[in-house]
């Protein structure tokens, strides 16, 4: 059997997840820590159980057209799904009984029909490939293509800790093979199957899981130590963490959110990368935000967003309530937008950002809020696209308040 099928075992982990994410609603990456604790599985197991969930959910529609199940009984037909993937991918299918065989021609039939129509072979919803089109336009079928290709892995070095080399170098003691990312300063793009979580450097605090392009949003803030920095909408802390390192620990940082869980959880990252600067605060009300009412000399709005970009890496969230719920996502940007800019002293930046492509939560929202606020005026802005870059979608706007 090739190295690259799937074990019984394997295969019903997979089968598990899959069921997890498509039944039970649960985002990907739950879904995987569910169902990998407790087991004892080799990193490369583990990567070869990603790759086949990920690939399968990535292009959900093109699988379930190849093993002839309807994508809303999807969740019921996991192994299904997976010998589809086994004989999408020419690997001998495992003899699992749990899945009935499928009919090499009408497989062959299929395949040659599905790589001809575009939202098949890019596993791309119709209400998404609608919504690409209209705003995108000819640059729509590029970034579907794009976001139908698996995540890589990147690294932010942490500068509080050591420099990209010594990363690099450390990592390559520990079996861990990397290469550095040009034109963004502080990552590595892993290119080893690893157990990145056990190593020494990531217990010692020498670096975050980020993808590449998210580093490029923290460094559009241009921070310098002894400033008052405020991440507004920290969650996890991923861009909290590289600012404190921009800092040299030195000044005032502050990582606001409205889930405390969240905070909590930055806590325990900011203790190990050693970001001694970095203080959390809950967004109980509007009065916090009244509070801090030009305070900030640099303001980070990484807002709520339909996740649009980053599809790659969380393409669960193709196949949920995204289209339903955009409208909501949007109005949220514009309120975030309009109350916490509030927080910028004057001739401070701001930079608005999210993790969409599209130009109705991006460029359209900065528009909407330079109409109605004279004393802000756009420096620049940038869209971080999957096509052109390989990484993940960002789009990041830096705003400077010119007058209160």
């Amino acid at each position: 059997m090739s190295e690259f099928s799937l074990s019984i075992r394997a295969c019903e982990l997979a089968a598990q997840v899959i069921r997890d994410v498509i039944s039970d609603g649960a985002p990907l990456d739950r879904a995987y820590s569910r169902q990998f604790a407790g087991q004892k599985l080799a990193p490369a197991q583990q990567a070869q159980i990603t790759r086949a969930v990920g690939e399968i959910i990535r292009r959900l529609n093109f699988y379930c057209y190849l093993a002839h199940v309807s994508l809303a009984e999807a969740g019921g037909h996991a192994a299904e799904l997976l010998m589809a993937w086994h004989a999408y991918q020419q690997l001998q299918v495992p003899r699992w009984q749990q899945a009935a065989p499928l009919d090499a021609a009408i497989l062959a039939q299929r395949l040659q029909h599905a790589d001809n129509v575009a939202v098949l072979r890019d596993g791309c919803p119709a209400w998404l490939d609608t919504l690409g089109q209209g705003l995108l336009g000819d640059d729509w079928p590029a970034e579907r293509a794009a976001l139908a290709q698996a995540p890589k892995r990147y690294l932010r070095t942490n500068l509080l800790k050591c420099d990209r080399s010594q990363l690099q170098a450390q990592l390559a003691k520990e079996g861990i093979a990397t290469a550095v990312v040009e034109d963004v300063a502080t990552a590595l793009e892993v290119t080893s199957d690893a157990a990145l979580f056990r190593t020494e450097a990531f217990k010692d605090g020498w670096f975050e899981q980020q993808d590449a392009g998210s580093q490029h949003v923290a460094d559009a803030l241009d921070v310098t130590p002894g400033m008052r920095v405020i991440d507004a909408c920290a969650g996890a802390g991923g861009k909290t963490l590289a600012l404190a390192a921009k800092m040299q620990g030195k000044g005032r940082l502050l990582a606001m959110d409205v889930e405390q869980w969240k905070l909590d959880n930055l806590k325990e990252r900011a203790r190990r990368a050693g970001a001694h600067n970095v203080e959390t605060r809950l967004i109980s009300s509007s009065k916090t935000i009244k509070r801090l009412k030009l305070s900030a000399d640099r303001l980070l709005l990484d807002v709520p967003c339909s996740g649009l970009g980053v599809l790659k890496r969380n393409p669960d969230t193709k196949w949920r309530d995204t289209a339903a719920r955009l409208p909501v996502l949007q109005a949220l940007q514009a309120q975030i937008l309009d109350s916490y800019s509030r927080m910028l002293k004057v001739d401070g930046i701001l930079v608005y950002a999210t993790c969409s492509i599209m130009p109705d939560e991006n460029r359209q929202q900065v528009d909407n809020f330079l109409s109605n606020h004279s004393n802000f005026r756009l420096l620049d802005d940038e869209n971080i696209s999957p096509a052109r870059s390989g990484f993940d979608g960002f789009y990041l706007a830096r705003l400077q308040r010119i007058a209160e």
